[in-house]
């Protein structure tokens, strides 16, 4: 099986998309979120992640908390609209990063959960991914996670392993949307 790094932004959105790729990859989540508002709410997410992959046999690499990552990509787009222009470029370092990771560590391909959430333009993630992947020379595994009640899953597996579900994006640009 080709080795996949899948970037992940929490462990309920996970859930869904590990129990999809499982018997097709050799999966290890890369929790890379700089765009998560407080360190408190970064690892209250981390742990949550952690402690389900640790459940079904998943390998977690992390990255330190790092809003000024998110913070300075986005300057002059914090009034945009939820699911705009600031929402794209978040995916864009998000999945550049994820990335170049799995370049650096021999992964054969790199992905994200964030298509299974309903709040998230999946048309638009797989195309920052396709591109980035073009210039990073790595597979992208494209994916619209939500199709066949892959979210309502991911809700029936965090209600299951008792996971926390936060009630927005991470980024407090998100949390008065």
């Amino acid at each position: 099986m080709k080795k996949l790094l899948l970037h992940s932004c929490c462990g309920p959105c996970s859930t869904q998309v590990i129990d999809v790729l499982k018997d097709k990859y050799n999966i290890t989540i890369y929790y890379y979120n700089p765009n998560i508002d407080t360190d408190e709410e970064f690892t209250h997410r981390l742990s949550e992640q952690k402690r389900y992959c640790q459940i079904v046999g998943v390998p977690v690499l992390e990255e330190k908390f790092a809003p000024e990552q998110f913070l300075s990509k986005v300057k002059g787009l914090e009034n945009e609209r939820e699911g705009g222009a600031r929402c794209a470029v978040c995916f864009k370092l998000r999945l550049l990063k994820t990335a170049q990771k799995a370049k650096e560590l021999g992964f054969d391909c790199f992905g994200t959960t964030l298509t299974v959430s309903p709040h998230k333009n999946a048309e638009v993630i797989n195309a920052i991914g396709k591109s980035i992947s073009f210039d990073e020379e790595i597979e992208f595994v494209e994916g619209n996670y939500k199709k066949q009640d892959g979210y309502k899953k991911s809700i029936e597996f965090s209600k299951k392993y008792n996971l926390y579900r936060q009630n927005y994006c991470g980024c407090k640009f998100s949390k008065n949307a």
